[in-house]
């Protein structure tokens, strides 16, 4: 927990409300592997983490009066209940979470809220769930009475950025934002929603993320173009056969027959799903024998995968993930999230890893001439009152 972080959030709300509010915790994540097949039926392998987003929370005893204040931007709100609407940046957030809780029949009243978070922007790690998150969370006990249960929430969650925020999101970020476990990861069945939870026991290795500090701007246009792709490939699929979900599709091979008819730019994003779903099936048999190095070995294919097959890569990913790869002590890395920039994720050795930050940041400036920045983080418990 980022104390002082909580005494700050605590402190202004103090000082704007004068009154004692009552504090929630609401996590990012990481994803250990599994990426973009989310929304393409597959399974992910998701952990919440240590860095997150605060809220201190107090009703406010008027019937619709809701007052916000956001320590990271510097920027307060003040809302009527019948007034919420889209807006943007962090508000839209918040606000879409309230309108599903109102969609939903829930009464609510008036409460004040302050919100700050110590996840970097632009990195990947999800700060979108967790403002989400510790809205819902709140919500759900001031005037919800525990209702809903952290699956319930998390779909909320999902259905509330879908909403004003307009991003057709998978179900992972909202899922482990509510269900994280520390020292564990989620294996999420995204078709299913069923999951499980494998021990990640990093005995004398550690969760190393180096954010490139860029942001390409292909990044949301290309989202959109691999999930049409993809919905391409597996429409073609199911026209002759039994295929309905990239689940039925058994081993790679399996697409050859389709190649020519997909052309070569489907037939390699439906590729990478069939392999990348596979890979995260094999990354939970590997964590149950506690087997790290091999995590490392597939974290190294996926990436691979990511930049060849499914084109989500950039220069300044590659050449991170390169970086690790010539070096004994980082087992695995690749790129993590949507792509075109944000985040590597690795496991590296612990006696390393001071060395490993500062040579591989040096030769990040002098290779891209942008600085870089390295993120230790920890798995941690879902989003909770604290």
């Amino acid at each position: 927990m980022n104390q002082p972080l909580v005494d700050q959030i605590t402190s202004v709300f103090k000082e704007k409300f004068c009154k004692e509010p009552v504090l929630y915790f609401s996590p990012g994540r990481i994803n250990i592997i599994g990426e973009h097949v989310d929304y393409n039926d597959g399974f992910v392998m998701p952990a919440a983490i240590d860095k997150g987003v605060y809220y201190a929370i107090a009703l406010n005893g008027t019937t619709s009066q809701l007052n916000f204040f956001s320590v990271d931007f510097d920027e307060a709100l003040s809302i009527d209940l019948e007034d919420v609407r889209p807006m943007d940046n962090w508000k839209n957030y918040v606000l879409s979470v309230i309108n599903q809780f109102a969609v939903a029949g829930v009464e609510m009243a008036g409460f004040d809220c302050v919100l700050g978070g110590d996840i970097p922007r632009g990195s990947g790690m999800s700060s979108s769930a967790a403002v989400e998150g510790g809205m819902a969370f709140a919500l759900n006990e001031m005037f919800n009475d525990n209702r809903y249960n952290r699956q319930e929430l998390a779909l909320l969650n999902q259905r509330a950025e879908h909403d004003y925020p307009k991003v057709n999101c998978g179900i992972m970020d909202q899922f482990a934002n509510m269900n994280g476990m520390k020292d564990a990861v989620l294996l999420l069945d995204c078709r299913s929603i069923e999951h499980q939870y494998f021990p990640l026991k990093m005995d004398g290795y550690s969760l190393l993320l180096i954010n490139t500090k860029v942001s390409h701007s292909l990044a949301s246009s290309a989202y959109n173009e691999r999930r049409k792709q993809c919905e391409t490939g597996l429409q073609l699929m199911a026209s002759d056969s039994a295929v309905r979900s990239f689940r039925d599709v058994a081993k790679a091979e399996d697409l050859l027959e389709y190649r020519g008819r997909m052309g070569e730019e489907v037939y390699t994003r439906c590729l990478f799903v069939v392999e990348e779903i596979a890979r995260t099936q094999k990354a939970a048999v590997l964590l149950q024998a506690n087997d790290i190095q091999g995590l490392g070995k597939l974290m190294y294919q996926a990436h691979e995968g990511l930049s060849k097959l499914y084109n989500v890569s950039c220069k300044e990913l590659d050449f991170l993930v390169e970086q690790a790869r010539k070096n004994p002590d980082v087992i695995g890395s690749r790129l993590m999230g949507g792509g075109f920039g944000g985040c590597t994720i690795n496991i590296v050795a612990n006696e390393a890893l001071e060395v490993f930050v500062e040579d591989t940041l040096a030769a990040y400036l002098t290779e891209m001439g942008n600085y870089g920045e390295a993120y230790i983080v920890q798995t941690d418990d879902g989003t909770r009152k604290i």
